[in-house]
């Protein structure tokens, strides 16, 4: 659907003397609302940034633990080898000018009831409405043999930043005819197509500079995101280099060992020069500890606002949202974003939400000159939730001229600086 494609891309850190100034709602104050914004990712910053737009006098808070957001968009083409981890990095500087309080600390627990967010350093921050978009939460032990001091040997490189490094690090260290494993998460996790593009610019960085080398998926699932566009490529761009091993066919991994650096499958135990291993997931851990997620470590939302289905004036969005037929992406995290800052104004407002306009657009690089992609619009329904509006979307073409490939990489790009802009920018 390339017309869509071309139109998208047209288109006070709280301290012990603060908790008092802080403590009442907003509304109470007679000002337009107070809203806190945990997480200052693609959804949250986006958040932060549109409900000031649509109404400067709010009292937005972000709160964020890091200085900076390292975007996992992008980080592939690190392990690739043909950008640098830096050029990932955005700031908050432009939501501050914008009139958004940027407070550094990292979220500890909700306390629905009384309308406050407290921080790890014991400090709390009043609402009136509470926007959480934590991102996933890893779940290192998901995968035997493996926890989080052993993913410093065996890196997962799922959030961007010096996990991504050290990866990088390693595949440079590798020497030419090893094996890069890959350990493939079971559904759902963050950025479907993400493991098998990374598998896709390490085997660029292989093709030329390791030619000997091989790659080995292991998969937890029997079918993943683009595959048929991937599977082609691997075939055109690296052939004999790349091989996936579906759950059925023995892909499940049951244990990892860091110390022989092998990991044992169905498939049998295979050494590797490398080890990618990207465990479970489930929503970041503030929605956890929260009280926002079931039993399966997600959040169900109201799929017209994005209203916690389990706390009042609380909304998630991003990843560790349940969205129906929305992929966990940085695209979704985004839209999801705008639908909820128009929803919460209206409502401190007194006015209904307004119908939601949800689409996702996901590109992915096979090598530099070589994109895909794949693009949905959604419709929030009362019984259904929100599934893909029929006839409106679709994925790049299967037979392509490589011009046009070519032309894919092109709006890749384009596509990170427009979200990146219109995100933090």
């Amino acid at each position: 659907m390339r017309t869509t494609r071309r139109r998208f891309l047209k288109s006070a850190a709280a301290s012990g003397a603060a908790v008092s100034l802080l403590g009442a709602p907003a509304i109470a104050q007679g000002v337009a609302g107070k809203v806190v914004v945990v997480g200052g990712g693609f959804g949250g910053a986006t958040a932060a940034k549109y409900l000031k737009l649509a109404n400067a006098k709010l009292d937005v808070t972000l709160v964020e633990r890091d200085d900076r957001y390292i975007t996992c968009p992008f980080s592939n083409y690190v392990l690739g080898g043909f950008r640098k981890i830096e050029e990932n990095v955005q700031t908050f500087d432009a939501l501050t000018k914008l009139g958004v309080r940027v407070t550094k600390g990292e979220a500890a627990g909700i306390d629905a009831s009384g309308r406050l967010l407290r921080l790890t350093s014991g400090n709390r921050i009043a609402y009136d409405k509470l926007v959480v978009s934590p991102g996933v939460e890893l779940n290192h032990k998901g995968v035997p043999g493996y926890d989080e001091a052993v993913s410093e040997k065996l890196p997962h490189a799922w959030k961007a930043g010096p996990q991504t490094t050290l990866l990088r690090s390693q595949l440079e260290a590798m020497p030419d005819g090893g094996t890069f494993i890959m350990v493939s998460p079971p559904n759902p996790f963050r950025c479907p197509p993400g493991p098998y593009e990374r598998v896709s610019t390490i085997a660029w960085y292989f093709k030329n500079h390791k030619p000997k080398s091989k790659i080995l998926i292991l998969d937890a699932k029997d079918a993943f995101s683009k595959q048929g566009l991937f599977q082609a490529a691997w075939e055109s761009e690296y052939p004999g280099m790349i091989t996936w091993i579906a759950g059925k066919d023995g892909g499940k991994v049951e244990s990892v060992d860091a110390a022989t650096m092998t990991v044992k499958s169905g498939f049998g135990s295979e050494k590797g020069a490398v080890i990618n291993v990207i465990p479970p997931q489930t929503a970041g851990r503030i929605a956890i500890d929260g009280g926002l997620a079931d039993e399966r470590g997600w959040c169900a939302v109201d799929p017209q606002t994005f209203a916690s289905r389990k706390a009042e004036h609380v909304y998630v969005i991003g990843d560790a949202a349940i969205a129906g037929a929305m992929p966990k992406s940085g695209s979704s995290a985004n839209i999801q974003a705008k639908v909820v800052a128009a929803a919460i104004v209206a409502a401190l407002d007194g006015k209904p939400p307004g119908a939601p306009a949800l689409l996702n657009i996901c590109y992915s690089l096979v090598h530099p000159d070589y994109g895909i992609s794949v693009t949905d619009v959604f419709q929030a329904t009362t019984d259904r939730g929100i599934v893909a509006t029929p006839n409106a979307g679709g994925v790049s073409v299967r037979t392509p001229t490589m011009n046009e490939r070519k032309l894919e990489a092109e709006y890749t790009r384009a596509w990170y600086q427009a979200i990146t802009a219109d995100t933090w920018g």
